[in-house]
């Protein structure tokens, strides 16, 4: 029984895979299913149970700890590095409040001190124009990324291409704002979390034409391997907005997968999912307006009707 439990512990126990794996497969039945068991320094197979590899070296903590809080409270390490600051994190800041170790109150002579080196350290943070640049871009990535709502993989994907165009000096005579927006539109497509150029131009400060060119002259020039946006990925996200029940989101992935290889080429992928779950929406007996499905997907209503017309006529419904 508790040789059980210490089996399901994530604590003690790692998957270990191909790429640093020393022993991957069983020498007794020829399985792959080798666990690494911290604790008791072996590694065993899941399949047999035979013990390959004993009396290992732990590389771990000396320290245990059971929850999430525990490992925090624990840990002597500071945060990881990322890619989204400047500095990659690794730089320290001064505290703005004005207290000592003991929570109190400094005196007015150390405050003034304390200011004069919290603006001394700011400055000598960005030592020179590429980290300003690149400290003024993170920050700009950093506020659209928040208001479209993106998960952090995104953002340190964004933020290693930026990094990229500055190296390879793409940013000359190009606005900042601009290549920042553009390298944001190829992180989300690259993630598989897109967003169109009318959300990401909404919270930019940059017109739709001059990201949609900057973003094709980066793509160029990096070597980015974008495959097109799929239309099935808008659709849960514009149903949740429409809330629309799971039958209606089905059904407009149905529509996609069936309209999408002769109509889909020349066509914006939003506008196509947004026309696929109104088509969808009166099918299931759920109607929304067309207004109301354009608004979500920021497209005209126009193109909805386009592309609902076709879709319709391909799938013979009258």
């Amino acid at each position: 029984m508790v040789w059980s439990v210490r089996l399901r512990d994530d604590e003690h126990e790692t998957r270990q895979t191909e790429s640093d794996a020393t022993i991957s497969t069983c020498s007794e039945c020829g399985s792959s299913s080798v666990v690494r068991h911290s604790d008791q320094g072996e590694r065993v197979c899941e399949e047999c149970g035979l013990v390959i590899e004993e009396a290992m070296v732990d590389s771990g903590p000396e320290w245990r700890a059971f929850n999430h809080k525990e490992r925090q409270e624990k840990s002597r390490v500071g945060a990881p590095t990322t890619q989204t600051m400047h500095d990659k994190g690794l730089t320290t800041k001064i505290d703005w409040k004005d207290k000592d170790a003991y929570g109190r109150s400094i005196s007015s002579k150390k405050r003034s001190q304390m200011n004069r080196l919290r603006k001394w350290q700011s400055r000598i943070r960005t030592k020179d124009a590429g980290e300003r640049n690149l400290q003024f871009a993170l920050s700009e990535i950093d506020r659209m990324a928040s208001a479209l709502g993106v998960p952090r993989s995104v953002r340190e994907v964004t933020s290693m291409i930026y990094r990229r165009a500055l190296q390879e000096d793409l940013i000359r005579g190009r606005s900042i704002e601009g290549v920042a927006t553009a390298a944001l539109y190829a992180g989300c497509r690259q993630e598989g979390i897109p967003r169109s150029l009318e959300e990401i131009t909404e919270v930019s400060r940059i017109e739709r034409i001059e990201v949609s060119r900057t973003y094709r002259y980066i793509s160029n020039e990096l070597g980015l391997e974008l495959l097109p946006i799929d239309p099935k990925q808008y659709v849960p996200r514009f149903s949740s907005k429409l809330d629309l029940p799971q039958e209606v989101e089905a059904k407009a992935n149905e529509i996609i997968e069936e309209t999408a290889d002769p109509l889909l080429s020349g066509r914006g992928p939003s506008g196509f999912a947004a026309a696929a779950i109104y088509a969808a929406a009166l099918l299931c007996n759920e109607k929304r307006t067309q207004k109301e499905v354009a608004d979500v997907a920021q497209v005209t209503e126009v193109t909805i009707r386009n592309r609902y017309q076709e879709q319709i006529e391909m799938l013979g419904i009258h």
